[in-house]
């Protein structure tokens, strides 16, 4: 029987502007843990550092390894006068998304966003005022990205190498950073490195810099606790998501059906395909976006068990989850708190109690817990353990 459709309203709750976390916590593993027993419906409060005290041997860990890209680069439009002197005009941003799928081996074409966007028609040319790298605008799209062409001043540098050295973190829009045209790069101490190093998995593949978005529950983790947790037997699988910018889109229909999901590509490579379908424990997924590839993952595929995997499995996730959805690969999932009205909030909704809408009524109280708790919330913020 077709249920009605979800209204968005019940997807929003009140957010205490001062429990936004501006930085993450001291030690990664000392950010604080909200563990939730969906069998026994109850939840209870612990530190990250105690996680493995919920796990057990022959579970496996399932976690994206993509690495975040200091995406934001800051310039100027060059301005070209009749006679062909050029000066540098007013400050543009170009956001890195994804490079030019279309020309794969041309690594300095790249789909960004540029602002501000009506500046920069075709044919515009932008370099940063120490003159590092200029670029020229070959297309612009419906969708408000446009095609750019780089050139790093350094020879054979390429984009990731260039973005690595003068590029900002794209931190989300709630954490709030002062803005510097040229980045510092010098000092350990420094508010920018900083943020490179925790805004970044300690298990990131510096080969894979392919999020503009870090998959913020895999944060938490030091790599003394990923050593603690192979020795009591828990496993690790990897795959590659690369989140975008469509993760931080609030919903703004009326109506959770109308929404129009993003798409974000994934790899999942055969070890990990056959760790789902032999493991002999719980599945448990670091992050949505590593569970969004999962259940994307074997909705395309036949369920079969054992499966000898053959190749890697590259798609487009395009799954919107949320209740009464059910869960074919994820038995557990570790999760930040998520902003009202988003997509990850329906796919947490779904996740506590899947097949049915009670999750939604779930979360609020759980999330009406945390707040009084004084969790810290969203990408810097604590955690939340659903078994």
């Amino acid at each position: 029987m077709p249920t009605a459709p979800l209204r968005t309203e019940l997807f929003d709750y009140p957010v205490p502007e001062e429990l936004i976390a501006q930085s993450p916590s001291v030690r990664r593993d000392d950010s604080r843990l909200l563990v939730v027993d969906r069998a026994t419906h109850t939840i209870s409060h612990h530190r990250f550092a105690e996680l493995p005290n919920f796990l057990s041997a022959g579970d496996t860990l399932f976690r994206n390894n993509a690495a975040v890209l200091p995406a934001r680069l800051r310039a100027r439009r060059i301005i070209r006068s009749e006679g062909g002197a050029t000066a540098l005009g007013g400050a543009i941003e170009c956001f890195l998304l994804r490079p030019h799928e279309a020309e794969p081996q041309n690594t300095s074409t790249w789909h960004c966003l540029l602002r501000p966007s009506k500046r920069l028609p075709v044919g515009a040319a932008f370099a940063d005022t120490n003159r590092e790298f200029s670029a020229e605008v070959l297309a612009k799209s419906a969708d408000g990205t446009a095609l750019v062409r780089l050139k790093s001043h350094r020879e054979n540098e390429t984009v990731p190498e260039l973005a690595r050295r003068l590029g900002s973190v794209p931190l989300p829009p709630y954490i709030h950073r002062e803005k510097t045209e040229a980045p510092s790069t010098t000092g350990k101490d420094s508010q920018r490195a900083r943020d490179l190093d925790r805004y970044q998995t300690v298990y990131a593949d510096a080969a894979r810099p392919v999020a503009v978005a870090a998959p913020t529950a895999g944060l938490h983790f030091t790599p003394e606790l990923l050593g603690s947790l192979a020795a009591r037997g828990v496993a690790l699988a990897d795959l590659t998501l690369h989140v975008g910018l469509g993760t931080f889109r609030p919903i703004t229909t009326e109506t959770i059906e109308a929404h129009q999901i993003h798409r974000e590509r994934y790899e999942i490579p055969p070890h990990t395909i056959d760790r789902l379908h032999n493991t002999r424990g719980r599945r448990i997924a670091i992050g949505t976006t590593t569970l969004r590839s999962i259940e994307h993952y074997l909705r395309q595929t036949q369920a079969c068990a054992p499966c000898p995997p053959l190749r890697a499995h590259l798609a487009e996730a395009d799954l919107f989850i949320y209740p009464p959805a059910q869960f074919r690969g994820v038995d557990a999932l570790l999760t930040n708190f998520h902003q009202p009205r988003s997509t990850l909030l329906c796919l947490i909704a779904a996740f506590l109690s899947p097949g049915s809408t009670d999750g939604i009524t779930w979360f609020r109280e759980i999330y009406a817990e945390a707040i009084t708790r004084k969790y810290r919330l969203f990408s810097y913020g604590d955690a939340m353990l659903i078994l």
